[in-house]
């Protein structure tokens, strides 16, 4: 793939200004500080190969660090009027480049647990009525708690819910969600251990 820079200063066509326009109307220049169009170009240009470097370190093929750096680059450019401080633009595309490389690697994670996992090897028919066994008394065990309880482990356990996440959806308070959840573990567990 090749690396698409933007045009330098010095090839950069140039227009000249209206009168209105030198006069505070609405240029880069003139609207709000910041880093120039050509100031970034210039640090992007001339530190490219270390923002290449940078992301190689976190990702792991060329192809996508060149991407993540010319990415940087297009959001900086962006958002060049909040750049206050010329000398922080170099900061700004490697904060950008860092946090754009760890959602590429987010994404390829996210897409590795998305892939098809491999057969485990076949258990046999005793282990497999086994499980099947023990999920009837749990589901049985379940119906016999209160209402409460088993609603607050269904979100806690099954649905990997933290306590406080618990609490928002039931309505309840936090130490109500760590009562419930505690008393239904040891009815459950009690349950469990008279079925075996």
């Amino acid at each position: 793939m090749p690396v698409i820079a933007p045009w330098s200063a010095a090839a950069r066509p140039t227009r000249p200004l209206s009168p209105g326009l030198a006069q505070g109307g609405d240029t880069d220049e003139a609207m709000a500080p910041g880093t120039t169009v050509d100031h970034l170009t210039e640090t992007y240009r001339a530190h490219y190969k270390s923002l290449l470097g940078l992301a190689a370190l976190l990702l792991d093929d060329t192809a996508s660090c060149e991407d993540v750096v010319q990415e940087a680059f297009i959001r900086v450019h962006s958002a060049r009027k909040r750049v206050r401080d010329p000398e922080k633009t170099l900061a700004y595309l490697r904060q950008t480049v860092v946090n754009l490389s760890r959602s590429a690697l987010r994404r390829r994670i996210l897409g590795l647990k998305l892939l098809s996992k491999p057969m485990p090897d076949m258990a046999s028919a005793e282990e497999g009525a086994y499980e099947q066994l023990e999920r009837d008394q749990l589901i049985k065990a379940m119906r016999g708690l209160q209402r409460r309880q088993r609603e607050v482990l269904v979100l806690r356990y099954f649905a990997d819910m933290t306590e406080a996440q618990v609490a928002e959806v039931l309505g309840l308070s936090l130490g109500s969600v760590k009562a419930y959840g505690s008393r239904g573990i040891a009815a459950l567990r009690t349950a469990m251990e008279t079925a075996s």
